[in-house]
């Protein structure tokens, strides 16, 4: 696979990834060997600290001369971003007709597909009973779990994300409500990792965390279990957090990107992403991987609208930036 500043063949594709080089490079090298390295691909990473936005920052600033042809985002909020600035372009995905709508551009420019879910994760000595655990993201506000329970600043990331859809669904004025709350009530720290860390050292009984960080504390043996929350007839849902593919405007190899896209967009890539150490979720009911991290049961997933929740971004920001300005 090429790599670096190198002269491109026309049918050469740019890359630029989000998702973690360890998951991603062995998918883009399968492509490459697929097409017989007629199509080159040219991935870049970005450093862990800075990955989704650094990524974001550079398309954004690279619009009038592109240099990536397509975007694989480890989320979804900042590729909305990036289509409501007109730097994406529609593709014609391949899916099949029960492919959930809410994983799908309005306009077609980009595709979610290979989830993480937004789940609690129990410290179970701390919590030994199973009918003790939390079973809903509201329980952040329960005054029984006061510094007891735990969550990230929900100013970047997937709890960002999270409250934003949260705040179409419920309302504005009852997620800023909430978030009040949860800042008085919970431990906030700086990431969805540290509070699975937090969680597993029993430093706090439970936390609202992501599934690849809470699957990670679980293969490690430590004493925790995870709640998929809001299940009930009358509850929310679970969110899935999608990663998206996307192409972008101008792009120098639309036609090539095109088709790294549809290949990406597979039940294949999904279960080789289920099978790896983030046990990520397909999206495809035609996936025959089911990943470790899913309960037996059925999950009853959050119908979000991600595009709506990505509107009025900045202003949104400045008011949660308020609650948890410490």
């Amino acid at each position: 696979m090429a790599g670096g500043c190198v002269p491109r063949a026309e049918s050469d594709v740019v890359v630029y990834s989000a998702l973690d080089e360890e998951f991603a490079f062995p998918i883009l090298n399968a492509y490459e060997r697929s097409t017989d390295h007629q199509t080159g691909v040219v991935p870049k990473f970005d450093v862990e600290s800075t990955k989704t936005v650094g990524l974001v920052n550079r398309i954004i600033a690279e619009k009038d001369e592109p240099v990536c042809d397509l975007f694989w985002n480890n989320e979804i909020m900042h590729t909305v971003r990036l289509q409501k600035l007109g730097l994406l372009q529609a593709h014609d995905w391949d899916l099949p007709p029960d492919y959930p709508p809410d994983m799908v551009a309005k306009d077609g420019t980009w595709c979610g597909f290979a989830a993480r879910a937004r789940v609690l994760l129990v410290n179970t000595e701390l919590i030994p009973d199973p009918a003790d655990y939390p079973r809903s993201v509201a329980d952040l506000v329960d005054p029984k779990w006061e510094k007891k329970c735990a969550m990230a600043r929900p100013l970047f990331g997937t709890t960002a994300t999270h409250f934003a859809v949260l705040r179409e669904l419920q309302g504005r004025e009852e997620t800023l409500a909430q978030l009040k709350q949860i800042e008085q009530n919970a431990v906030i720290l700086s990431g969805n990792k540290q509070v699975a860390l937090a969680v597993a050292a029993g430093r706090v009984a439970w936390g609202l965390t992501d599934t690849d960080d809470a699957i990670i504390e679980k293969d490690s043996g430590e004493p925790v279990a995870i709640v998929f929350p809001d299940q009930s007839p009358d509850q929310l849902g679970t969110l899935r957090i999608p990663n998206t593919i996307a192409v972008l405007r101008k792009a120098p190899h639309a036609v090539a990107a095109g088709q790294l896209a549809d290949y990406l967009l597979t039940p294949e890539t999904e279960d080789r992403l289920a099978m790896g150490n983030s046990s990520q979720l397909p999206i495809h009911r035609g996936s025959k991987f089911p990943p470790r991290v899913l309960p037996d049961e059925p999950v009853r997933w959050m119908r979000g609208d991600f595009e709506a929740a990505a509107d009025g971004w900045d202003e949104w920001s400045k008011e949660v930036q308020a609650i948890f300005r410490n």
